[in-house]
């Protein structure tokens, strides 16, 4: 997949005079533009109204990037709330003079928290449906997303890899440094294109779309258990918990897999009683 002890050293992003677009903000935009045109033809198989999918965009859009944003505060970076409490919620930073920053630091547990919150609003306020009903579909384009946001990750030379201690990885010349680290981003973004395709396949190839619950708990199961292994060679995003049998990411990502497996194997739909 990779050549032996790839130099990476891109630029952050397009100067635009005013500002720097950075490619890890396009990323993400790719992201959600990729997955609106997903959900619409999964909405046109449903049969839903193009209103409704403009709704669910936007639910999607706050929830997953106010929850992203919110999770990386309160796992990684709790300080923020009495040194920086305006940098939380906007692409600046104050602390030490101000600075563009874009949106930065964003966590995938606390995108996936208000990920389930924010499409029980959309359901309970527009589908009128089952929370679970939008969550077996809003998770395929979820899944594609994480592809290009852990590029994103890549090209910011951020989340890296642990060294190898041989001639194979990437060397982050951003980083000031001139040894090879796994490159863990790639490993999530690769294995991330498997969740996808599998969820995707399921979803047309299958019946199991018409079984409540089983594609969301595919989803929590593949994709947290690839967080879960590739943490392994990731260094600790917090040096104080470097030390932990577990770190935090692979803590978070234990009990999302088990959420998914009581979905996929346990969990049965209330009957109706007429």
């Amino acid at each position: 997949m990779l050549a032996i002890d790839m130099v990476w050293d891109p630029s952050k992003g397009l100067d635009l005079g005013f500002f720097t677009l950075h490619y890890y903000s396009v990323m993400w935009i790719v992201a959600f533009l990729l997955g609106l045109q997903i959900m619409k033809r999964i909405y046109k198989h449903e049969g839903q109204s193009d209103a409704s999918l403009d709704s669910l965009f936007i639910y999607a859009v706050i929830g997953i990037m106010l929850g992203a944003r919110l999770g990386h505060v309160i796992f990684y970076q709790p300080e923020l709330f009495t040194e920086d409490f305006f940098s939380i919620f906007l692409p600046v930073k104050f602390k030490g003079g101000f600075e563009f920053t874009g949106f930065m630091g964003l966590a995938s547990h606390g995108a996936a928290i208000a990920m389930i919150i924010s499409m029980y609003l959309y359901n309970k306020k527009v589908l009128h449906k089952t929370v679970l009903w939008i969550l077996d579909r809003v998770v395929i384009p979820v899944a594609s997303g994480a592809v290009f946001v852990r590029l994103g990750n890549f090209i910011n030379s951020e989340i890296i890899g642990k060294p190898t201690g041989s001639d194979f990885g990437v060397t982050f010349k951003q980083l000031g440094e001139n040894f090879p680290r796994h490159p863990a981003q790639l490993y999530e973004a690769g294995s991330y294109i498997f969740v996808f395709l599998a969820l995707w396949y399921f979803y047309w190839k299958t019946e199991k779309s018409e079984q409540p619950g089983f594609l969301f708990g595919l989803f929590l199961v593949l994709l947290w258990s690839v967080r879960f292994i590739v943490e392994y060679v990731k260094e600790a995003q917090n040096i104080e918990r470097a030390d932990w049998l577990l770190n935090t990411g692979q803590l978070l990502s234990i009990p999302l897999i088990l959420v998914g497996l009581y979905f996929m194997f346990i969990y049965k739909p209330k009957t109706k009683v007429n």
